[in-house]
């Protein structure tokens, strides 16, 4: 007899120091809540679209949940998904064996998860645009929308109806936000939050 989903109990393993992800602040390591499900596939849906354009029009690289050293700041931040250039990081050169990448990424998406804080989230949109990101991606998947900064005061919120663009980051990249969202209930219902 096979069993069924419901028979089978969930079983959450403990991670490791290595497995786990964290962020330093100030000096402090600081441990990351896991994503949930509906977040982790909205990042995979940004790399599997950014990765393969950026690639064909040989921008630079696309990486998920990569730790950033950000100079001057005293902080290492992992964004969701973040864009690096061939400008800021050469071609050919290897990203290097290390716990952080001493590169600053030109765009950096955070995928705002029901854990995180508007003051948790405001922190990182400011470091990022201090430390030279150009353009940052709110992803809100509970309210199906984008918040797109240009800067920390040039915000350009979008629904599902409304096309992300590059910009001057990533130039020609055109995504329909309601690719985002496919796979997600419709905004409001609780059944969204992950």
């Amino acid at each position: 007899m096979n069993p069924t989903l419901a028979t089978i109990p969930e079983v959450v393993p403990a991670l490791s120091d290595a497995d786990a992800l964290y962020e330093v602040i100030d000096g402090q390591r600081k441990e990351l809540p896991p994503m949930g499900a509906h977040e982790v596939n909205i990042a995979s849906i940004l790399i599997s679209f950014l990765g393969p354009f950026v690639r064909a029009n040989n921008l630079g690289r696309v990486v998920g949940e990569m730790l950033f050293n950000l100079p001057p700041l005293t902080k290492q931040r992992r964004p969701d998904v973040a864009f690096v250039s061939y400008q800021r990081w050469q071609k050919g050169v290897p990203v290097p064996h290390a716990n952080a990448w001493d590169v600053v990424p030109e765009l950096a998406v955070e995928i705002v998860s029901p854990t995180d804080t508007l003051v948790e989230v405001m922190a990182k949109v400011r470091e990022y645009f201090q430390v030279g990101v150009q353009l940052v991606w709110l992803v809100l998947p509970g309210e199906r929308l984008v918040y797109v900064y240009t800067s920390r005061t040039q915000i350009q919120i979008l629904t599902e109806a409304d096309v992300l663009d590059g910009g001057a980051v990533i130039p020609g990249l055109q995504l329909p936000a309601t690719e985002l969202f496919e796979d997600m209930p419709p905004a409001g219902d609780g059944a969204g939050a992950g």
